[in-house]
């Protein structure tokens, strides 16, 4: 008989919506099982009910709280039983880049945007190291942004809670590899409208004018972005790298009017 195809296991921090949902879905769909963490727990009682089954595993967390990051990935070991994490995705950020003039930003603000993706990419891969290291070959997928290598006005927080994903991701590959790969996904404009709880949901739509910023003909969709993820878990050569999906918006010359 031939033998049967080992089940993989993926963690998304901020999986109740957006880009986390959507990657999430994708796996589900691809027979992985799944661990979302998120805050919103209207966000993850909507997809408790669209995948009632044992491969999906919804926990509440704050996931720039030390606190609750190890009491959830407590959760995790238990729902993994002996078997490995096979991929950790640091999804989890603040969603709106802008903060206003830097001479008027508290540092409560500042810090909640580093927390929210920075820190808790940190606290988030610690608590999974030891999962993933049960396995030989395993992955991390921190998700970046655009604006880490290219800025809006008044994007200070975010871009350098990004910027810094960047960085502790080539270090991170550097010291856990060859075991653990570890990669960052810099999205560009992506449409999340659709992949919002219910209470927030739009359909998306664009005008030409934002369709034609990009070489590829077309606003991102959060499934580029699960794709990739995909890839940079596939690719046992690929590891410290920043890899851009924005529709070549960020190659394209835009001049002023």
């Amino acid at each position: 008989m031939p033998k049967e195809a080992t089940i993989r296991t993926i963690v998304i921090t901020g999986g109740g919506a957006g880009i986390g949902r959507a990657s999430a879905h994708y796996f589900l769909e691809r027979n992985w099982r799944v661990c979302v963490l998120d805050k919103d727990e209207d966000a993850l009682a909507e997809m408790r009910q669209a995948h009632a089954r044992s491969e999906l595993l919804c926990l509440g967390c704050d996931v720039g709280r030390e606190d609750d990051v190890g009491e959830a990935f407590a959760q995790i070991a238990d729902w993994l039983g002996d078997g490995p994490l096979d991929c950790l995705v640091n999804n989890a950020g603040i969603a709106d880049p802008y903060c206003g003039p830097l001479e008027d930003l508290h540092l409560g603000d500042w810090q909640r945007w580093i927390d929210a993706s920075l820190t808790a990419a940190f606290l988030c891969s610690r608590s999974a190291i030891p999962l993933l290291r049960r396995a030989d070959r395993t992955s991390i997928v921190n998700i970046s942004s655009t604006r880490a290598i290219m800025s809006e006005e008044n994007t200070f927080a975010y871009s350098a809670a990004k910027g810094g994903l960047d960085g502790l991701t080539h270090a991170m590959a550097v010291s856990l590899g060859p075991q653990i790969r570890v990669n960052a996904v810099l999205p560009g404009w992506i449409e999340t409208g659709p992949w919002q709880k219910e209470a927030d949901r739009t359909d998306g739509a664009h005008r030409p004018v934002d369709r034609d910023q990009h070489p590829a003909g077309r606003v991102g969709r959060p499934e580029d972005i699960a794709q990739t993820i995909e890839f940079c878990i596939e690719s046992g050569f690929v590891t410290g790298q920043q890899i851009v999906v924005d529709g070549g918006m960020t190659r394209k010359m835009i001049y002023a009017g």
